[in-house]
């Protein structure tokens, strides 16, 4: 049967093999935020070095149906002055500014700032475009090729875009299960082993770029024109109320990318396949638009020469954004059907296909008899991924680029942390057991700055999704314990005095602490290994733990279990 009524809501449902509860969520409201943006680089020359080569993106105004920015009053600063400036668009309409030294001073400063008008603006929006798509012109021929990355022509990935869009008649309902598939099957990891679309798609892993790649590849098999975009998000979290409480939303501030597709009677549309949004925040500010991240390259790229015995120069790049105003009033809707991962999305208007849903597989059984289980197995488990000690302030890589040429690009691994010794706000994270686990360890992945006191972990029964009755605490470790060099790391708090033997189920974790500890805990985007509600915060003096947050803190659960 078909109609016209909104398939961001029920399309999902033809996808996976999933709970009846989905986690589709349709928003209605507004951001509105008056923002200025500063990116401030600093280059550090060595002798030998015979050229350096800085090049940036102006950002530009853009309007789409669900997001705007209106960029004003834009500069650059260099110090000391380049002996060569260069300011043009390339194929893709990005303009592009190069500054060259040829006389290379010890430090090269750089300071580009502006001031964006940012808006998502989430209403239900009607679209009619037909599937397959109509040929869009030579101008869109770009944004439907198969590339490095992007490999649109790959058989696997052409046989997966034909399968999720088979049957279907508009261009909204194909990209909608395009990217929710992405959602659904590619985890979070940063940073990854390749970039491309084809390694996502074998390994189910990848950051931003990954996300960006195949959904893209999988769109342009099936000639959906889309493009790459990459930009910078900003770490001002937003909430979005709903019928059970607050969800929280958050992004580490740094580089990012996502896709534009196009509609005929819409044109170019924004979505986030790695944040689970068929739209785009106004924590974005958007820079440059490619075929692929091999051509988004431009914004902070440094290209040099030097001599053969000469050491490279360093790059430090620090991105500030304040918000002058801030308005965020949106609200959210569960519905009961959807994809496992979490996914908003706008209401839209538009024709589908209605097929019904396959429920899961029950539970295993819990044991008959605990008291007779044998624990000899060892056991780790949790969000084990995330770029440990790393430097983030010079996390860039370097590559050849011909005899005595080398390239520095910009890069998307960003410190994603909460600070979770504050005074106002507490931070819970639950894991589940399919297993009978005898409890060692419990390791968190921390990063200390300073400060002095004593940390532990409380653990905590299951209520209805949310931290239940105190069960046991871990021995304490004083901040002094924990290294201060950069990067994050784990640290194991001790439960193995407590003698727990967990049975199959939920249970939380929360950092407790004393004195006046700086520590930050490192989250992955997405909910990579624990349900959608898993991470959880209130006040400290609230009762309820009420609000849930978007991300994962990354922990991992050491003891013993059984065969």
């Amino acid at each position: 049967m078909k109609k016209y009524i909104p398939p961001a809501i029920l399309v999902l449902i033809i996808l996976w093999t999933c709970p009846v509860s989905g986690e589709n969520y349709t928003l209605k409201g507004d951001m509105d935020s008056a923002i200025r943006y500063e990116l401030q680089e600093q280059v550090t020359a060595n002798p030998g070095v015979k050229k350096i080569i800085l090049s940036f993106v102006v950002p530009q105004s853009f309007t789409s149906p669900t997001y705007s920015q209106d960029i004003k009053d834009f500069k650059v600063i260099f110090n000391p002055e380049p002996q060569d400036r260069e300011e043009k668009k390339d194929k893709h309409g990005n303009m592009v500014i190069t500054a060259t030294w040829s006389r290379v001073p010890n430090t090269v400063d750089v300071r580009l700032s502006c001031q964006a008008k940012s808006r998502t603006h989430l209403t239900t929006l009607s679209t009619g475009a037909p599937f397959p798509v109509k040929d869009p012109g030579a101008e869109f021929a770009d944004y439907l090729k198969s590339t490095e990355q992007v490999q649109a022509n790959e058989s696997r990935i052409k046989k997966l875009a034909t399968e999720l869009t088979r049957g279907v008649k508009t261009e909204y309902d194909a990209v909608q299960r395009i990217v929710s598939w992405v959602v659904d099957n590619v985890r979070y990891v940063t940073p990854p082993v390749r970039y491309d679309a084809v390694y996502s798609l074998e390994s189910g892993k990848g950051n931003c770029q990954n996300y960006s790649h195949l959904s893209a590849a999988l769109l342009r098999s099936v000639g959906i024109p889309a493009r790459i975009v990459v930009g910078v998000t900003l770490n001002e979290p937003y909430n979005i109320a709903w019928q059970k409480g607050v969800l929280t939303f958050k992004m580490g501030q740094g580089r990012h990318s996502w896709i534009e597709v196009w509609f005929p009677d819409l044109g170019w549309v924004p979505f986030d396949p790695q944040n689970s949004v068929l739209f785009v925040s106004n924590r974005f500010i958007r820079l440059e638009v490619g075929a692929d991240n091999n051509e988004t390259k431009n914004d902070g790229l440094m290209r040099w020469s030097q001599l053969q015995e000469a050491k490279r120069p360093a790059l430090q790049e620090v991105i500030n954004a304040s918000f002058a105003s801030d308005q965020v009033k949106i609200k959210g809707d569960r519905e009961s059907y959807g994809p496992k991962n979490l996914l908003l999305t706008p209401q839209v208007k538009a024709q589908f296909q209605q097929i019904a849903i396959i429920p899961p597989p029950p539970p295993p059984p819990p044991p008959k008899d605990p008291g007779k289980l044998r624990y000899t197995v060892p056991f780790l488990y949790g969000n084990l991924d995330y770029p440990e000690d790393v430097d983030f302030a010079f996390p860039r890589s370097v590559k050849a680029a011909g005899a005595g040429q080398f390239e520095m690009q910009n890069n998307f691994l960003v410190e994603t942390a909460e600070y979770v010794t504050t005074q106002r706000t507490q931070y819970a994270q639950v894991f589940v057991l399919k297993k009978p686990v005898k409890l060692a360890k419990v390791g968190l992945a921390l990063h200390n700055f300073g400060g002095d006191g004593m940390l532990w972990l409380d653990l905590f029964k299951d209520d209805n999704g949310k931290p239940g009755a105190l069960m046991a605490t871990s021995g304490m470790i004083g901040v002094e314990q924990i290294s201060m060099k950069p990067g994050y790391r784990w640290v194991d708090f001790d439960f193995a005095k407590e003698k727990l033997d967990l049975m199959p189920g939920s249970y939380w974790i929360a950092l407790g602490f004393t004195g006046s500890p700086i520590v930050n805990w490192f989250y992955t985007y997405g909910k990579p290994v624990g349900p959608v509600y898993g991470t959880r915060y209130k006040g400290v003096f609230d009762s309820d733990w009420s609000g849930a947050l978007s991300y994962e803190f990354n922990y991992r659960i050491a003891g013993l279990t059984v065969k």
